[in-house]
This record gives structure tokens, sequence and C-alpha cells, in this order.
């Protein structure tokens, strides 16, 4: 049986037993596997990896390991560019796309809300989320740590939080996105773009509330639905605000 040195640092031990928490531990293994097996038999997705250094040199998830080695693995860096060090990142997104289990649901809206194409069913399976976040390179959101442990995943994260505010804000902050917002571009119920429409197009559809005081509407290009700035225009208004204020104090603190 073979051994080696591992710490893991950062936002990484929120994966990890008490005991193995911030600190240097041995581990012990049959044959050679891969650095990138291992480190996931210890609970750790390699989506949330960054950086891997063996020996004190970066490496990547192929390497098998002998026994001896000392392992330092890294969580993604919120101000340092390491691209030019790292074999394990990679390679930058174009745009950020996301797709998202069935747990996220209330997630699903809110990036929508903010203008983000987000791929969500309630009963898709595990292999039709994998298979998305896979061949249109979407950044899979899961509440399920084994899913991002799939070779297939390229992008992803475990979303922490069960409040809907407060996994936006692990999301955005996660991801870098809090300059990217574009609000009420997508149709937040199957996140068609929407389109401006005249009232006269959608007279016929409207409460007779809202024709007697609102002129102005957008329609999803996809499912039909009607929007129109209501008093729910101003509470997510206020949710936006709101979420860009917590992200602010959090970088403060």
């Amino acid at each position: 049986m073979n051994g080696i040195t591992i710490r893991f640092y950062g936002e990484l031990n929120d994966f990890l037993p008490q005991q193995q928490k911030y600190l240097s531990f041995n581990h012990f293994f049959k044959g050679q596997p891969s650095v990138k097996d291992l480190i996931e038999s210890l609970g750790v997705p390699h989506t949330a990896v960054e950086l891997l250094l063996i020996n004190g040199k970066s490496s990547d998830f192929l390497y098998q390991l002998q026994g001896g080695e000392r392992v330092a693995v890294y969580p993604i860096f919120k101000s340092l560019d390491i691209s030019t060090v790292s074999h394990v990142r990679p390679a930058p997104l174009k745009e950020y796309r996301f797709t998202l289990d069935v747990h996220l649901g209330k997630l699903a809206a809110t990036l929508r809300m903010v203008g983000f194409d987000t791929h969500y069913s309630n009963n898709a399976s595990k292999n039709q989320l994998v298979n998305d976040a896979a061949t249109e390179s979407r950044i899979l959101l899961t509440s399920d740590r084994a899913l991002l442990m799939r070779t297939k995943v390229v992008y992803g994260y475990m979303v922490r939080s069960r409040d809907p505010g407060l996994q936006l804000v692990e999301v955005l902050t996660r991801f870098n996105l809090v300059d990217k917002l574009l609000p009420f571009v997508r149709c937040m119920a199957c996140n068609g773009a929407l389109r401006s429409v005249s009232k006269a197009e959608v007279l016929s559809r409207l409460p007779k509330n809202v024709r007697e005081s609102l002129d102005e509407f957008q329609e999803c290009s996809d499912c039909g639905r009607i929007y129109w700035k209501g008093t729910h225009y101003k509470r997510m208004n206020d949710f936006i605000r709101q979420v860009k204020e917590k992200i602010k104090m959090d970088e403060i603190h």
C-alpha cells in the first residue's frame, strides 16, 4: 500500500470531514491512481480545483501517484491569474451559460432574470444534465457533488446555500459576474429572449387593470408570456440591488 501527504486549501475544505480540514494529512491507497481519482475519492470535485502541485510542481489531473508525493490542492483564485501556471484549469469561457439540476428551480429563475442563458427542467436526469453541460460548454450548477465528479463535466460549481437570493450571490461571486448583469432580457419561465411589443399586439391577453394603466410590454419569443413593469418589477429591481450590495459588502469583509 502506498501513501502520500496531501493538503487542501481555501473553500475546498468545505468538502472534507473535520479531521482533514486546513491541515496536511497522510492518505494511503492501492495501485497507482490518477491524482484526479484520488482527490475525488476524498470528496473534492475536480471542477473546484484550479491549481495542483505535486512535490512543488504544477501538475495535471492525469498524473499517476506512485507513493511518497506531497500534494497541494488549491481552489479557484479570485484575484490572481494563474492561467500560465495551472495545468488543470480549463480554457476560459467566451460566455457564461448555465445548466441547473432539478433542485435549483428558483435559482434558475433569478439567473434568467439578470440575463443569463440558463437551462432548467424539473425532470431532467443526471445524464441529461451532464450531457447538456458538456455538449454546450455550459456551467453545471448543482447541489450534488457527485455530478461534478463526472469526467465529462468541465465547468461546474456546487451551490452551498438553500436560500435563492444567497444562491445567486454565490454564483455571481464565484464566476465574477456582477458586472455582466443584463436584467429583464430573458423569460424567467422558459429562458426565451424577450422582445418589445406594442400594446395593440397583446391587448386581448392583458388583465383589465394592466390594460388601463400601462403601455410598455415585452413578450417571450418562445413561450409567449407577457411582461410589464408592475409592482413585481419594482420588487425584482430591489432584489437585484440587494444582491449587488451583498456582494459588495462581502468583498469588503
